[in-house]
């Protein structure tokens, strides 16, 4: 394994940074004043079905309603992957990119653009108007040292999905908490899968961090500390328990035939499966995509499809569900950031987030939305409920400026699943330690 000291490791990692950004990397469009003086906003989006579509139902849909005779806001959208988005904006803001006026940036990635300096102050006077009435994790999500530096847009957590037929024949109540152990041996009861997210890429650490949060541990209990005061709490019987559910998942083999190239899409694909289709942890935007319809192969969501809380890693400790979602960010080197922030007032307004709840299915940061009536009918059986429950019970990752390293380090720890072992989270542990030391790379 190769060495490095700790400031080498830092200038390496700028310089490479700043070389990669100034390496093909072209402006999606100016926002410099338009004709007649309208100014453009640039608006970079992460994929939510909706695209660059202005009718779509996406964010393309909510710049299109949200721009003024004073601004136009255009679209530009990011990778899948949150780490690709991350990059791809890192790459931008290094090297001060001012086309970069808004954008949908991960809760996990927040900390550290934030810490970077990249995020533009959000106006005192609009705080309130960003905060009020809106989902805690996702205000938690939006603040760094104390202060809100981005907007709360959509939150988002994961619920348990099951096949009502499945859960009758393994005899499981789903009227009360399940466990992990529970719906494995459900799963093998029946000889069906189990859904989860377990590739090299962020959703694999959602699943980890969930679980270790289950057992009631942290993956780092000192998030804002700097690198070399992180102190992990891994090492634990928090880690262990996580470690031994995911070992067991793997090697039983209820997590399918590819549980480590699985992320959510694969996970839904392996679902929706006839005859193998039996459990699943994903977020809500499931429901819509399993609805009945031209080229849909499943036509059981309405009769056969359950869902219920995240499963408990501990019998009797209330499960930790993940919690997601985007906040939007506008950057310090926009030349407009006060329209920018009015920009982002229109887009995180009660009646775009039921808009956009419904068009893309991702859930509302806002609280009242949950009782809306086409909320309620476009997630009905209590499924409304549920999410705003899960969210409030929420655990998110880590809000560390150095979660990045982490995440990859946990990641390629607990890869491929079926080796891990009950020294994995040690193992994963001191690794990431050495890493954030600049004693070791990834």
């Amino acid at each position: 394994m190769r060495h490095m000291r700790p400031r080498q490791r830092g200038i390496a990692l700028v310089a490479v940074t700043v070389a990669v950004a100034t390496t093909g990397l072209a402006a999606c469009g100016s926002s410099s004043s338009a004709s007649g003086g309208r100014v453009t906003l640039n608006w970079y989006i992460n994929p939510d079905g909706g695209g660059t579509n202005p009718t779509g139902g996406g964010q393309a849909q909510l710049a299109a309603e949200c721009s003024t005779s004073n601004y136009k806001i255009n679209v530009s959208v990011l990778p899948n992957s949150a780490s690709d988005q991350q990059t791809q904006l890192l790459r931008r803001l290094a090297v001060g990119d001012s086309t970069v006026d808004l954008m949908s940036v991960d809760p996990a990635y927040i900390s550290q653009f934030a810490a970077a300096g990249y995020f533009a102050p959000v106006p005192a006077n609009m705080v309130s108007t960003f905060t009020a009435g809106r989902v805690q994790s996702s205000i938690d999500a939006s603040t760094y040292d104390g202060k809100l530096i981005g907007v709360p847009f959509w939150a988002n957590t994961q619920v348990l999905w099951y096949r009502k037929s499945v859960v009758a024949k393994a005899g499981l109540d789903m009227s009360k908490p399940v466990t992990w152990d529970q719906i494995i041996a459900a799963a093998q009861k029946t000889k069906t899968d189990i859904g989860v997210q377990a590739a090299l890429y962020e959703g694999y650490s959602v699943w980890i961090n969930a679980l270790v949060a289950g057992a009631g541990g942290q993956i780092v209990e000192n998030p804002s500390a700097s690198a070399g005061d992180i102190k992990m709490g891994l090492n634990s019987a928090a880690g262990r328990e996580a470690a031994a559910i995911i070992k067991k998942v793997a090697t039983t083999g209820v997590g399918g035939p590819a549980m480590g190239s699985s992320e959510e899409s694969q996970a839904l694909t392996l679902f929706s499966t006839a005859g193998s289709s039996g459990f699943m942890v994903n977020w809500p935007y499931v429901w819509a995509a399993l609805a009945p319809g031209a080229g849909n192969p499943v036509t059981w969501r309405n009769s056969d499809l359950g869902f219920a809380r995240y499963p408990e890693t501990v019998a009797g400790k209330p499960s930790a569900p993940p919690v997601g979602g985007i906040e939007l960010a506008v950057s310090k080197y926009s030349k407009h950031t006060a329209l920018a922030y009015q920009a982002a007032a229109c887009i995180t307004s009660v009646q775009h987030q039921e808009q956009y709840m419904i068009g893309t299915g991702n859930p509302a940061s806002s609280k009242a939305v949950y009782t809306m009536p086409a909320i309620l009918k476009a997630f009905p059986n209590g499924l409304a409920a549920l999410i705003s429950s899960s969210l409030d019970a929420g655990v998110p990752r880590p809000l560390s400026p150095y979660w990045g390293d982490i995440s990859t380090g946990l990641q390629e720890k607990f890869s491929p699943p079926n080796a891990v072992n009950q020294n994995t989270a040690a193992s994963a542990q001191s690794f990431i330690l050495k890493v954030l030391a600049g004693k070791a790379l990834e």
